[in-house]
Order: C-alpha cells, then sequence, then structure tokens
C-alpha cells in the first residue's frame, strides 16, 4: 500500500530498466512518461502518431535534456501495427521491465478498426492484448517484470455480451467504454492467474487515474460534432478535473511502487476515487469472475490470432 501523500517523486531509481508506455504522447501517457524519465529509466513511447510523438519528445527533452525517451509507431486499431511494432522491440531489447497499456478512446460514436473489431473494444482491449502476448518473451525474460493496464472506475458499469461482442446490435458509446474498461480488468487479473500457475516472476496490475484533465474526454463530442458537450468537458477539466499529474500516479505506483503484488488495482484515495494519492482499490465482483474471464480471454485469443503459448 502506498504511503499517504506518494507522489512520483518517490518513484525509485530506475536506471536500466526499459519501460514501453502506449499512448505516451499525451495526457496521462505523458506524465507517466515524464516521472519514469526523471528516474532514470528507458521509456519506449509507443504512439498512433509520429507528429504528436515528436512533439512529446521535444517537451520532455526541454525539461529533461538526458531523458532516455524514443518513440515508436503503434496503432493498436490494427493488429498489423501492433505485430511490426512487437517484433520490432523485441529486435532491438532483450528485456521489458514493465508493458504499460495505458493508451484508449472513450465514449465515441461507433466505429471499426482495421480488423472490423468496434473501435472501443478493438483499441482499450484487444489491440492491448494482443500487444501483450508479443511481447513476451522480453518481459519473460526479465525479472520482476510488470504488465500495468489502465482502467476506469465506468468497468462498474460494463458487461461483457459475448452474444453480440462487437456491439452491432444496441450500440451505446458509454456501453461500449465500460464493457472495453470492464475487459481490462478481466485480462489482468486473468493474465495474474496464468502467470501465478506457471511460476512467473512477472505480475500483471491495474489502475485508474479517477477524474483526470486530459484531451480523453474531448474527442467523443468532437467526433460527435456536439459542440456544446465539448465545452461542458472542457468546463468540468477545469473545474472538477484533477491534474493529468496527479491522474498517473496510480499507474505509476502499479509499474514501480515497492509493495505492488499480482491482481492489485490502484486508484485514487479521494472521494469516489475521483482524485488524490494513490491508493490500492477493489474492483467490481464481475472482474473477478474467472468464468467470465476465461470465455474473454478465448475470444480475444480467437479475434486476435494471438496465443499467450509461453503461459501454457
Amino acid at each position: 500500500m502506498p504511503s499517504s501523500g506518494w507522489t512520483a517523486a518517490d518513484l525509485p531509481d530506475l536506471s536500466g530498466r526499459t519501460y514501453i508506455v502506449t499512448g505516451g504522447n499525451s495526457g496521462l501517457g505523458l506524465e507517466t512518461t515524464r516521472a519514469l524519465a526523471r528516474k532514470g529509466a528507458h521509456v519506449v513511447i509507443a504512439c498512433r502518431n509520429p507528429a504528436k510523438a515528436d512533439a512529446a519528445l521535444a517537451t520532455i527533452r526541454e525539461q529533461q535534456a538526458d531523458a532516455d525517451v524514443v518513440s515508436s509507431s503503434l496503432d493498436l486499431a490494427s493488429l498489423a501495427s501492433v505485430r511490426k511494432f512487437a517484433e520490432g522491440f523485441a529486435g532491438e531489447h532483450a528485456a521489458l521491465h514493465g508493458l504499460l497499456n495505458n493508451a484508449g478512446v472513450m465514449a465515441i460514436p461507433r466505429r471499426t478498426t482495421d480488423d472490423g473489431f468496434e473501435m472501443q473494444l478493438g483499441t482499450n482491449h484487444l489491440g492491448h492484448f494482443a500487444l501483450t502476448g508479443l511481447l513476451l518473451e522480453p518481459l519473460l525474460a526479465t525479472a520482476g517484470s510488470r504488465v500495468v493496464t489502465v482502467s476506469s472506475t465506468a468497468h462498474r458499469a460494463g458487461r461483457i455480451d459475448f452474444g453480440n461482442l462487437q456491439l452491432e446490435r444496441g450500440y451505446g458509446k458509454w456501453r461500449s467504454y465500460g464493457q472495453s474498461k470492464l475487459a481490462n480488468l478481466l485480462f489482468t487479473f486473468e493474465l495474474q492467474r496464468r502467470f501465478a500457475a506457471g511460476g512467473r516472476d512477472t505480475l500483471a496490475a491495474a489502475a485508474h487515474p479517477g477524474y483526470a484533465a486530459t484531451n480523453l474526454q474531448a474527442v467523443g463530442p468532437q467526433m460527435s460534432e456536439s459542440v456544446l458537450m465539448e465545452k461542458v468537458m472542457k468546463l468540468m477539466n477545469r473545474v472538477a478535473a484533477q491534474s493529468a499529474e496527479f491522474g498517473a500516479l496510480p499507474t505509476l505506483y502499479a509499474t514501480a511502487g515497492p509493495d505492488v503484488a499480482g491482481g492489485d488495482y490502484y486508484g485514487p484515495a479521494g472521494l469516489f476515487e475521483t482524485r488524490g494519492h494513490p491508493t490500492k482499490v477493489q474492483s467490481s465482483r464481475s472482474s473477478h469472475d474467472p468464468e467470465i474471464a476465461r470465455r474473454l480471454w478465448e475470444a480475444s485469443e480467437r479475434l486476435t490470432g494471438v496465443g499467450f503459448d509461453a503461459l501454457a
């Protein structure tokens, strides 16, 4: 359990360690990358947009000229891109101390990925599921490595609809988001069960940022062309949300905190887990259902074509 008032300054020295942060170019991902780099880590920003990745690198190096941060192209909405990224990383790195499955989309109109998956499930869960499976070799080869997946309190409203997993019928943007964030936790807890069953010391943990001010809230309204809702989201970010820097703390603790155990879930300690310093929190009962997790795992392997054979 993190001590009261824990911040990124309390992270240990991370020199010689390598981390991947998906979506590390903005918002929570950028703050996470900054904090890891300040402690000496080598960080790979995995980002869909090269121009945004370059801008993030410039921002980080303005504050820390010697930051060991690089970028690499990754589009989680394309399994071909996920495979290319994983192959490129494995070809250049023998070790991976932490995979931070951070990137995501929230409450957008129905869209599909390059592979025909519903966009929120495809990006938030299936893309990260495939990425984790394809990076198992460097993860398992690295003592004490961690897989940290970012979920949301919205998982509590989620339900895995196996008969309509891509929500081709009755799509709702928040229904889809809740399903994807529940899938993140089901994946985390099942991955930890498989690590433990195989006697591996790699662990899987999860985190959520509470209500943090990022550009994530604006994307859905922009895609829906709702000027009013975009203004409402921006106003809420100013008056109600905590900073992205604070929102990144649960992820950072799960990534490099001293007493993290497999299956731990971290979020803000404040009222309704919306803001505050990180602490261990509880997720919904359904997120811990091993039968739902097994079915989702099997569906995810079938849809992505990615197996976790090293854990068999």
